[in-house]
């Protein structure tokens, strides 16, 4: 379940990862994750050497072309449902920048993870001119089961953003949702932030490593 889920993770990092010259907004969502999903495939073997060399670049890499991409707002609401509505401005704020963070380091494992696997595209079953749609693929492993993943996106004045992604009709959201909402039943919602922040503060004094 762990390779699986790093995969899952490896491929949200190359299908949200975009320049913002290819964000037009005649682009349609297929075109996009096609298009962007090669970008970001480019730019690691490009830079794969400095990669291996120096593990942490990964964070830079991520920083710059892939976050500005992922609507963490959205995707924080849909993760703590019931409780993002209990939750104070202040606890929303803290919630998101350790949730950001965690999602960083694992997109690190990933990246560094990537083996060339072989991406399938699927037709999209919206219309044209759908402004919220679902990107079906097909990933290809030589060593493995293919492994189908969606992408939940929404048009946001031009710009595709990801809110959520499924892998077998299992959604990154729907995941976390369910571990988060059982730490705040039992100890609330200050713990949960000080469990990722206390998570996040060690990894960061850590190398990138496939072992978290």
């Amino acid at each position: 379940m762990q390779t699986i889920f790093r995969t899952f993770i490896l491929t949200l990092t190359m299908f949200t990862a975009v320049s913002a010259t290819a964000q037009a907004t005649t682009m349609s969502a297929k075109e996009f994750v096609q298009s962007t999903s090669q970008q970001i495939l480019d730019r690691i073997a490009t830079e794969r050497t400095q990669i291996d060399s120096q593990p942490t670049h990964i964070y830079s890499l991520i920083d710059e072309i892939l976050l500005p991409h992922i609507d963490f707002q959205k995707m924080s609401r849909s993760v703590l449902g019931k409780y993002w509505r209990r939750a104070s401005e202040e606890q929303r704020e803290q919630f998101v920048a350790e949730f950001r963070m965690l999602l960083i380091r694992t997109y690190s494992t990933a990246l560094l993870e990537y083996s060339d696997q072989t991406i399938d595209y699927l037709p999209v079953r919206a219309r044209p001119e759908a402004t919220d749609v679902t990107v079906r693929t097909e990933i290809k492993r030589d060593n493995g089961p293919t492994i189908p993943i969606s992408y939940d996106v929404y048009n946001d004045n031009g710009h595709w953003l990801v809110y959520d992604v499924s892998i077998d009709r299992v959604s990154l959201v729907a995941n976390y949702r369910s571990s988060f909402s059982t730490q705040i039943r039992r100890r609330g919602f200050d713990s949960l932030i000080k469990q990722l922040h206390a998570r996040n503060s060690k990894l960061k004094n850590q190398s990138v490593s496939s072992d978290f």
